[in-house]
Parts: structure tokens; sequence; C-alpha cells
């Protein structure tokens, strides 16, 4: 299945951006902008973009940032 769980971990409450990208570096969709309470955290992604479209089979980028820290994975993507 083309679903794709991401686990984080957020030390304190502050602002977090979590998102897609392609090999290009266009952002294929947001999966979480907002402030968030500490905590640990799970987010789906279902290989959608952000109009809700299937996107084909590939290497994506999944990018979560902090105001202290920021992380890249690479991730492959088979429709």
């Amino acid at each position: 299945n083309p679903v794709t769980n991401l686990a984080f971990s957020v030390a304190r409450p502050s602002a977090v951006s979590l998102v897609v990208y392609d090999l290009l570096g266009r952002n294929v969709a947001t999966l979480v902008n907002k402030h968030l309470p500490a905590g640990d955290f799970d987010v789906q992604w279902r290989g959608l973009d952000s109009k809700g479209r299937i996107v084909p089979s590939g290497i994506y980028i999944a990018r979560l940032v902090t105001p202290e820290n920021s992380k890249s994975i690479k991730m492959l993507l088979l429709n």
C-alpha cells in the first residue's frame, strides 16, 4: 500500500512543519504546518499531493522543521 507513517517527537511546544518534496524540490504535500504541544506524533502520507491526486511512484523527501532542528528522510513510493 502506498502509505507511509512518519513518526516524530516534539521536545517542547513549538511550530512544526512536515512537508513532502519531489526530487526537484517542489512541494508535493504539506502534512503538518502548525504549533504542536510537546509529545510524540504519527502522521500518515497516503501518496497524495496537496490537491488529493495520486502522485507517481518515485523517490520523495520528507522534511521536518522546528525552530530548534530540521531533518530530512528519503522515501520510496511504489503505487
